[in-house]
């Protein structure tokens, strides 16, 4: 399959879509600058830059960027630009955010702030969006990047917001698997214990709206053929198209091993929290950091819808 195929299908949908207003905190060097205006080329957001204005006239200037039909909301430092961006969505001047050229800590702590920040009654996870290019399926990838050595109780959370992004990307069915070392529940691998929880606790109808089965290691996870050799049974096995990881080291190493050895591209998306987080690398390629975006703003569409069918 042409690599980035995926991802050109979702950035085209989200095309017909709105722009997503969306709060850019510091976008103080060239590529966050770059990205977000290449991404509001593209008709995907619709930016507020929050930053230090001298600076990111200064980048706009040096590097060619135009930014002049863009509002800029002026704060002093990085630390108040987080805190800034944060108020935009709090105002519903934003349905988005953007991490710019600050460190993601700095962000996320603005926005799990328990008074003015972004906090809701589930737990802050993060989602790769990963375009494989030999994997039939774009393939979620959670939680690699926030929750160190999430609890069960916090991978219940971290499964749940997976399945809805599912959801609002459109895949006909949520097929998830929840990874370990082996498909077999062994007492001394304590994640072959929490998945096999995790897939009751979806049978009791505490997790909703996926196929989940666990333990499953990643060969049967993802091969019909590892799954025929070892006679699984299971809807989701061989073709499963959300991954859970049993902690952020092996999600790091899984998504890190996929971009530099299979030639994926990791679109990145912080969930659970009011509004989308786009979390993009300066690493990252325009496709991916298009793809980013284009995520961002079908998960706030679907927010739209839900917020419509309940009002």
């Amino acid at each position: 399959m042409e690599k980035h195929a995926k991802y050109q299908r979702l950035i085209e949908f989200c095309q017909t879509l709105p722009a997503m207003p969306t709060a850019v905190a510091h976008p103080c060097d060239q590529s966050s600058l770059q990205g977000a205006v290449e991404a509001a080329g593209m008709g995907l957001i619709a930016p507020v830059l929050v930053g230090p204005r001298s600076r990111i006239e200064a980048i706009s200037a040096e590097h060619g960027i135009d930014i002049s039909d863009f509002t800029i909301v002026d704060a002093p430092h990085s630390h108040a630009a987080a805190a800034a961006a944060v108020q935009l969505v709090r105002e519903g001047k934003a349905e988005a955010m953007m991490k710019g050229s600050l460190h993601t800590d700095e962000l996320m702590a603005e926005v799990i702030r328990r008074d003015t920040g972004l906090r809701t009654e589930r737990r802050i996870s993060h989602c790769f969006v990963m375009d494989v290019p030999a994997y039939e399926n774009a393939l979620i990838i959670t939680d690699a990047a926030i929750n160190i050595a999430p609890t069960l109780e916090e991978k219940v959370d971290i499964l749940q917001n997976a399945i809805d992004l599912g959801h609002a990307l459109k895949f006909d069915e949520v097929r998830v698997a929840v990874l370990s070392a082996t498909e077999s529940v062994n007492p001394k691998i304590p994640s072959t214990v929490e998945a096999a929880a995790l897939c009751k606790m979806v049978d009791r109808g505490q997790i909703t709206g996926g196929l989940v089965d666990g333990p499953l290691a990643l060969d049967n996870a993802i091969s019909i053929e590892a799954m025929r050799i070892k006679k699984i049974e299971s809807r989701v096995a061989g073709r499963a198209n959300v991954l859970v990881v049993p902690d952020l080291e092996a999600g790091n190493m899984l998504a890190k091993s996929l971009s530099f050895l299979a030639g994926a591209d990791a679109a990145g998306i912080v969930l659970g929290a009011r509004v989308p987080i786009i979390l993009t690398s300066r690493a990252d390629s325009l496709s991916t950091r298009l793809a980013s975006c284009a995520v961002a703003a079908l998960v706030a569409k679907a927010r739209r819808e839900a917020a419509k069918v309940v009002g």
